[in-house]
Protein backbone atom coordinates (compact mmCIF):
# COMPACT_ATOMS: atom_id res chain seq x y z
CA UNK A 1 0.00 0.00 0.00
CA UNK A 2 1.02 3.60 -0.51
CA UNK A 3 0.47 5.65 2.64
CA UNK A 4 -1.00 9.05 1.83
CA UNK A 5 -2.34 12.23 3.38
CA UNK A 6 -4.87 14.63 1.92
CA UNK A 7 -3.47 18.14 1.57
CA UNK A 8 -5.09 21.31 0.20
CA UNK A 9 -2.04 23.17 -1.03
CA UNK A 10 0.25 25.84 0.39
CA UNK A 11 -2.50 28.50 0.25
CA UNK A 12 -5.43 26.35 1.35
CA UNK A 13 -4.05 24.15 4.12
CA UNK A 14 -2.96 25.05 7.63
CA UNK A 15 -0.53 22.11 7.75
CA UNK A 16 3.04 22.52 6.44
CA UNK A 17 4.09 19.61 4.25
CA UNK A 18 7.23 19.20 6.33
CA UNK A 19 5.00 18.17 9.24
CA UNK A 20 3.30 15.53 7.10
CA UNK A 21 6.68 14.25 5.97
CA UNK A 22 7.63 13.58 9.61
CA UNK A 23 4.87 10.96 9.97
CA UNK A 24 6.66 7.59 9.81
CA UNK A 25 6.29 5.62 6.60
CA UNK A 26 4.58 8.40 4.66
CA UNK A 27 4.75 7.95 0.88
CA UNK A 28 2.89 10.93 -0.45
CA UNK A 29 0.03 13.34 -0.83
CA UNK A 30 -3.40 13.21 -2.40
CA UNK A 31 -3.67 16.78 -3.63
CA UNK A 32 -6.12 19.19 -5.17
CA UNK A 33 -6.42 22.64 -6.72
CA UNK A 34 -8.87 24.61 -4.58
CA UNK A 35 -9.22 27.38 -7.15
CA UNK A 36 -10.85 25.04 -9.66
CA UNK A 37 -14.63 24.87 -10.04
CA UNK A 38 -16.44 21.88 -11.54
CA UNK A 39 -16.02 21.99 -15.30
CA UNK A 40 -12.71 23.87 -15.33
CA UNK A 41 -9.70 22.45 -17.17
CA UNK A 42 -6.74 21.77 -14.89
CA UNK A 43 -3.78 23.21 -16.79
CA UNK A 44 -0.41 21.47 -16.95
CA UNK A 45 1.46 24.36 -15.31
CA UNK A 46 -0.96 24.37 -12.34
CA UNK A 47 -0.68 20.62 -11.84
CA UNK A 48 3.09 20.74 -12.14
CA UNK A 49 3.33 23.56 -9.59
CA UNK A 50 1.35 21.45 -7.10
CA UNK A 51 3.48 18.40 -7.86
CA UNK A 52 6.73 20.34 -7.45
CA UNK A 53 5.62 21.72 -4.07
CA UNK A 54 5.05 18.16 -2.86
CA UNK A 55 8.15 16.59 -4.34
CA UNK A 56 10.46 19.21 -2.82
CA UNK A 57 9.52 17.63 0.53
CA UNK A 58 10.46 14.18 -0.82
CA UNK A 59 6.83 13.13 -1.06
CA UNK A 60 4.95 11.78 -4.07
CA UNK A 61 1.73 13.14 -5.60
CA UNK A 62 -0.28 9.92 -5.31
CA UNK A 63 -3.40 11.24 -7.03
CA UNK A 64 -5.98 14.01 -7.17
CA UNK A 65 -9.00 14.41 -4.94
CA UNK A 66 -10.98 15.56 -6.64
CA UNK A 67 -11.53 16.71 -10.20
CA UNK A 68 -15.17 17.63 -9.63
CA UNK A 69 -17.86 16.71 -12.15
CA UNK A 70 -19.91 19.59 -13.57
CA UNK A 71 -23.62 19.49 -12.77
CA UNK A 72 -24.41 19.52 -16.50
CA UNK A 73 -22.78 16.08 -16.76
CA UNK A 74 -24.57 14.70 -13.71
CA UNK A 75 -27.94 16.12 -14.75
CA UNK A 76 -27.44 15.23 -18.43
CA UNK A 77 -28.13 18.69 -19.86
CA UNK A 78 -27.33 19.85 -23.40
CA UNK A 79 -24.01 21.34 -22.24
CA UNK A 80 -22.59 18.11 -20.87
CA UNK A 81 -20.39 17.23 -23.86
CA UNK A 82 -18.34 20.41 -23.60
CA UNK A 83 -17.69 19.71 -19.91
CA UNK A 84 -16.80 16.09 -20.64
CA UNK A 85 -14.34 17.38 -23.24
CA UNK A 86 -12.85 19.62 -20.52
CA UNK A 87 -12.62 16.63 -18.19
CA UNK A 88 -10.84 14.59 -20.85
CA UNK A 89 -8.32 17.40 -21.32
CA UNK A 90 -7.70 17.44 -17.56
CA UNK A 91 -7.09 13.68 -17.63
CA UNK A 92 -4.53 14.18 -20.40
CA UNK A 93 -2.87 17.04 -18.51
CA UNK A 94 -2.62 14.98 -15.31
CA UNK A 95 -1.07 12.12 -17.26
CA UNK A 96 1.42 14.54 -18.80
CA UNK A 97 2.49 15.39 -15.23
CA UNK A 98 2.79 11.69 -14.33
CA UNK A 99 -0.32 11.70 -12.09
CA UNK A 100 -2.33 8.49 -12.41
CA UNK A 101 -5.37 8.51 -10.10
CA UNK A 102 -8.51 10.69 -9.81
CA UNK A 103 -11.00 10.41 -6.97
CA UNK A 104 -14.38 11.85 -7.97
CA UNK A 105 -18.03 11.71 -6.99
CA UNK A 106 -21.30 11.72 -8.89
CA UNK A 107 -23.69 13.21 -6.36
CA UNK A 108 -26.30 15.86 -7.17
CA UNK A 109 -25.42 19.23 -5.58
CA UNK A 110 -24.18 17.98 -2.20
CA UNK A 111 -20.87 16.11 -2.47
CA UNK A 112 -20.96 15.35 1.24
CA UNK A 113 -23.10 16.47 4.16
CA UNK A 114 -22.73 16.79 7.91
CA UNK A 115 -24.94 18.66 10.35
CA UNK A 116 -22.28 19.43 12.98
CA UNK A 117 -18.63 20.05 12.13
CA UNK A 118 -17.54 20.73 15.72
CA UNK A 119 -19.32 18.20 17.94
CA UNK A 120 -17.63 18.12 21.34
CA UNK A 121 -16.80 14.62 22.56
CA UNK A 122 -16.56 13.65 26.22
CA UNK A 123 -12.77 13.90 26.13
CA UNK A 124 -12.84 17.46 24.75
CA UNK A 125 -11.97 16.55 21.16
CA UNK A 126 -14.27 17.55 18.30
CA UNK A 127 -15.87 15.40 15.61
CA UNK A 128 -18.06 15.71 12.54
CA UNK A 129 -21.64 14.47 13.04
CA UNK A 130 -24.54 13.73 10.72
CA UNK A 131 -28.11 13.70 12.06
CA UNK A 132 -30.89 12.96 9.57
CA UNK A 133 -33.51 14.46 11.90
CA UNK A 134 -31.80 17.85 11.53
CA UNK A 135 -31.85 17.57 7.73
CA UNK A 136 -35.50 16.52 7.76
CA UNK A 137 -36.40 19.82 9.43
CA UNK A 138 -34.57 22.19 7.11
CA UNK A 139 -34.78 23.43 3.54
CA UNK A 140 -32.12 22.29 1.05
CA UNK A 141 -31.04 25.90 0.54
CA UNK A 142 -30.19 26.17 4.26
CA UNK A 143 -27.59 23.40 4.10
CA UNK A 144 -24.84 25.64 2.72
CA UNK A 145 -25.45 28.20 5.47
CA UNK A 146 -25.23 25.48 8.12
CA UNK A 147 -21.95 24.11 6.76
CA UNK A 148 -20.40 27.51 6.03
CA UNK A 149 -21.19 28.79 9.55
CA UNK A 150 -19.03 26.00 11.01
CA UNK A 151 -16.14 26.05 8.52
CA UNK A 152 -13.76 28.11 10.73
CA UNK A 153 -13.05 30.26 7.68
CA UNK A 154 -11.64 27.40 5.60
CA UNK A 155 -12.80 26.84 2.02
CA UNK A 156 -14.50 23.44 2.06
CA UNK A 157 -14.35 21.40 -1.17
CA UNK A 158 -17.82 20.59 -2.48
CA UNK A 159 -19.29 23.63 -0.75
CA UNK A 160 -18.00 26.34 -3.06
CA UNK A 161 -19.85 29.62 -2.62
CA UNK A 162 -19.46 30.41 -6.32
CA UNK A 163 -21.51 27.35 -7.21
CA UNK A 164 -23.99 27.17 -4.36
CA UNK A 165 -25.02 30.83 -4.49
CA UNK A 166 -26.91 29.71 -7.62
CA UNK A 167 -28.71 27.10 -5.53
CA UNK A 168 -32.20 27.56 -6.97
CA UNK A 169 -30.96 27.12 -10.52
CA UNK A 170 -28.98 24.06 -9.42
CA UNK A 171 -32.11 22.48 -7.97
CA UNK A 172 -33.96 23.27 -11.19
CA UNK A 173 -31.18 21.58 -13.18
CA UNK A 174 -31.89 18.30 -11.37
CA UNK A 175 -35.67 18.49 -11.67
CA UNK A 176 -36.89 15.14 -12.98
CA UNK A 177 -33.49 13.43 -12.56
CA UNK A 178 -34.31 10.05 -11.01
CA UNK A 179 -31.89 7.44 -9.71
CA UNK A 180 -32.18 5.65 -13.06
CA UNK A 181 -31.48 8.84 -15.01
CA UNK A 182 -28.50 9.73 -12.83
CA UNK A 183 -27.04 6.29 -13.46
CA UNK A 184 -27.58 6.70 -17.21
CA UNK A 185 -25.72 10.01 -17.06
CA UNK A 186 -22.83 8.36 -15.22
CA UNK A 187 -22.81 5.62 -17.85
CA UNK A 188 -22.60 8.26 -20.60
CA UNK A 189 -19.70 9.97 -18.81
CA UNK A 190 -17.71 6.80 -18.13
CA UNK A 191 -18.21 5.47 -21.64
CA UNK A 192 -16.63 8.69 -22.93
CA UNK A 193 -13.71 8.97 -20.54
CA UNK A 194 -12.53 5.45 -19.67
CA UNK A 195 -10.97 4.76 -23.09
CA UNK A 196 -8.98 7.98 -22.61
CA UNK A 197 -8.04 6.89 -19.08
CA UNK A 198 -6.76 3.58 -20.43
CA UNK A 199 -4.68 5.39 -23.04
CA UNK A 200 -3.34 7.93 -20.54
CA UNK A 201 -2.92 5.45 -17.63
CA UNK A 202 -5.13 7.45 -15.24
CA UNK A 203 -7.35 5.38 -12.94
CA UNK A 204 -10.76 6.72 -11.90
CA UNK A 205 -12.04 6.05 -8.38
CA UNK A 206 -15.66 7.00 -7.68
CA UNK A 207 -16.40 8.01 -4.09
CA UNK A 208 -19.49 6.61 -2.32
CA UNK A 209 -22.38 8.74 -1.13
CA UNK A 210 -21.83 10.49 2.18
CA UNK A 211 -24.19 9.74 3.85
CA UNK A 212 -25.13 6.62 1.85
CA UNK A 213 -28.82 7.42 1.45
CA UNK A 214 -30.98 10.05 -0.23
CA UNK A 215 -31.17 13.54 1.24
CA UNK A 216 -33.64 16.22 0.15
CA UNK A 217 -35.13 13.70 -2.33
CA UNK A 218 -32.04 13.94 -4.53
CA UNK A 219 -31.07 10.58 -6.08
CA UNK A 220 -28.05 8.60 -4.86
CA UNK A 221 -26.34 5.83 -6.84
CA UNK A 222 -23.21 4.92 -4.83
CA UNK A 223 -24.80 3.78 -1.58
CA UNK A 224 -24.05 0.07 -1.30
CA UNK A 225 -22.50 -3.03 -2.87
CA UNK A 226 -25.27 -3.41 -5.44
CA UNK A 227 -24.77 0.17 -6.63
CA UNK A 228 -21.01 -0.18 -6.87
CA UNK A 229 -21.15 -3.46 -8.78
CA UNK A 230 -23.56 -1.88 -11.23
CA UNK A 231 -21.16 1.03 -11.80
CA UNK A 232 -18.21 -1.31 -12.31
CA UNK A 233 -20.20 -3.20 -14.94
CA UNK A 234 -20.60 -0.07 -17.11
CA UNK A 235 -17.05 -0.39 -18.40
CA UNK A 236 -15.23 -3.56 -17.38
CA UNK A 237 -11.83 -1.98 -16.92
CA UNK A 238 -9.46 -1.52 -13.97
CA UNK A 239 -9.52 2.17 -14.88
CA UNK A 240 -13.21 2.30 -13.88
CA UNK A 241 -12.76 1.79 -10.15
CA UNK A 242 -13.84 2.66 -6.64
CA UNK A 243 -12.71 4.87 -3.80
CA UNK A 244 -13.51 2.56 -0.90
CA UNK A 245 -14.46 4.98 1.88
CA UNK A 246 -15.08 3.03 5.06
CA UNK A 247 -16.67 6.01 6.80
CA UNK A 248 -19.15 6.81 4.04
CA UNK A 249 -20.26 3.24 3.34
CA UNK A 250 -19.92 2.28 7.01
CA UNK A 251 -22.43 4.94 8.07
CA UNK A 252 -25.14 2.51 6.96
CA UNK A 253 -25.05 -0.52 9.29
CA UNK A 254 -26.58 -2.61 6.51
CA UNK A 255 -23.35 -2.32 4.51
CA UNK A 256 -20.97 -5.21 5.27
CA UNK A 257 -17.62 -3.59 4.51
CA UNK A 258 -15.59 -6.79 4.67
CA UNK A 259 -17.93 -8.49 2.21
CA UNK A 260 -17.69 -5.47 -0.06
CA UNK A 261 -13.89 -5.57 -0.11
CA UNK A 262 -13.89 -9.27 -0.91
CA UNK A 263 -16.48 -8.79 -3.70
CA UNK A 264 -15.01 -5.76 -5.48
CA UNK A 265 -11.51 -5.44 -4.03
CA UNK A 266 -9.93 -5.99 -7.44
CA UNK A 267 -11.51 -2.72 -8.57
CA UNK A 268 -10.65 -0.60 -5.53
CA UNK A 269 -8.22 2.10 -6.74
CA UNK A 270 -8.10 4.23 -3.58
CA UNK A 271 -9.04 3.82 0.10
CA UNK A 272 -10.31 6.32 2.66
CA UNK A 273 -9.89 4.60 6.02
CA UNK A 274 -11.88 5.95 8.97
CA UNK A 275 -14.28 4.85 11.68
CA UNK A 276 -17.79 6.00 12.56
CA UNK A 277 -19.86 5.60 15.70
CA UNK A 278 -23.60 5.00 15.44
CA UNK A 279 -25.58 7.40 17.62
CA UNK A 280 -29.11 6.45 16.58
CA UNK A 281 -31.24 6.03 13.48
CA UNK A 282 -29.31 7.65 10.62
CA UNK A 283 -27.19 9.56 13.09
CA UNK A 284 -23.45 9.00 13.42
CA UNK A 285 -20.22 10.71 14.34
CA UNK A 286 -16.74 10.35 12.91
CA UNK A 287 -14.59 8.93 15.67
CA UNK A 288 -10.92 8.25 16.23
CA UNK A 289 -9.72 5.56 13.84
CA UNK A 290 -9.40 2.69 16.35
CA UNK A 291 -12.00 -0.08 16.26
CA UNK A 292 -12.65 0.44 19.97
CA UNK A 293 -13.63 4.08 19.36
CA UNK A 294 -16.40 3.48 16.82
CA UNK A 295 -18.75 0.91 15.35
CA UNK A 296 -16.56 -0.58 12.60
CA UNK A 297 -14.08 -3.46 12.83
CA UNK A 298 -11.10 -1.72 11.31
CA UNK A 299 -8.79 -4.74 11.60
CA UNK A 300 -11.22 -6.96 9.69
CA UNK A 301 -11.43 -4.35 6.91
CA UNK A 302 -7.64 -4.02 6.70
CA UNK A 303 -7.27 -7.81 6.71
CA UNK A 304 -9.69 -8.04 3.77
CA UNK A 305 -7.71 -5.38 1.86
CA UNK A 306 -4.52 -7.36 2.43
CA UNK A 307 -6.21 -10.60 1.36
CA UNK A 308 -7.40 -9.16 -1.96
CA UNK A 309 -3.96 -7.72 -2.65
CA UNK A 310 -4.80 -4.01 -2.54
CA UNK A 311 -1.60 -2.03 -3.20
CA UNK A 312 -2.92 1.43 -4.11
CA UNK A 313 -3.04 4.71 -2.18
CA UNK A 314 -4.70 4.66 1.23
CA UNK A 315 -5.14 7.58 3.60
CA UNK A 316 -6.63 8.35 7.01
CA UNK A 317 -9.84 10.31 6.71
CA UNK A 318 -11.74 12.91 8.72
CA UNK A 319 -9.82 12.97 11.93
CA UNK A 320 -11.09 14.63 15.06
CA UNK A 321 -9.82 18.05 16.11
CA UNK A 322 -7.57 17.46 19.13
CA UNK A 323 -5.06 19.29 21.36
CA UNK A 324 -6.44 22.74 20.50
CA UNK A 325 -5.38 22.59 16.86
CA UNK A 326 -6.88 25.18 14.51
CA UNK A 327 -7.55 23.40 11.23
CA UNK A 328 -10.16 22.65 8.62
CA UNK A 329 -12.86 20.49 10.29
CA UNK A 330 -11.92 16.85 9.77
CA UNK A 331 -8.50 17.69 8.35
CA UNK A 332 -6.21 18.51 11.24
CA UNK A 333 -2.72 17.04 11.48
CA UNK A 334 -2.68 15.34 14.86
CA UNK A 335 -5.59 12.92 14.78
CA UNK A 336 -4.95 11.92 11.18
CA UNK A 337 -1.27 11.30 12.05
CA UNK A 338 -2.39 9.04 14.88
CA UNK A 339 -4.84 7.45 12.47
CA UNK A 340 -2.30 6.56 9.81
CA UNK A 341 0.12 5.02 12.28
CA UNK A 342 -2.80 2.88 13.49
CA UNK A 343 -3.53 1.89 9.88
CA UNK A 344 0.11 0.94 9.41
CA UNK A 345 -0.01 -1.18 12.57
CA UNK A 346 -3.13 -2.98 11.38
CA UNK A 347 -1.49 -3.57 8.01
CA UNK A 348 1.68 -5.00 9.55
CA UNK A 349 -0.35 -7.32 11.77
CA UNK A 350 -2.55 -8.49 8.89
CA UNK A 351 0.43 -9.15 6.59
CA UNK A 352 2.35 -11.10 9.27
CA UNK A 353 -0.75 -13.09 10.22
CA UNK A 354 -1.31 -14.00 6.58
CA UNK A 355 2.29 -15.17 6.21
CA UNK A 356 2.07 -17.19 9.42
CA UNK A 357 -0.99 -19.04 8.11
Amino acid sequence: MKWGFRWYGEKGDSIPLNNVRQIPGMNGIVGTLLNKLPGDVWEVNEIQELKDSIEKENLELLGIESVAIHDAIKAGTAERDQYIDNYIQTIKNLSACDVHMICYSFKPIFGWAKTTLNYENEDGSYSLVYDQSVVDNMEPSDMYKLIHSQSKGFKLPGWEEERLKKFNSLMATYEGVTEEKLFENLEYFLTRIIPVCEEMDVKMAIHPDDPPWEIFDLPRITKNLEDLKKILSIVDSPYNGITFCTGSLGADPNNDLVEMVREIGHRINFVHFRNVGFMGERKFKETAHLSTEGSLDMYAIMEALVDVGFEGPIRPDHGRTVWGEVAMPGYGLYDRAMGITYLQGLHEAAVKSKKAN
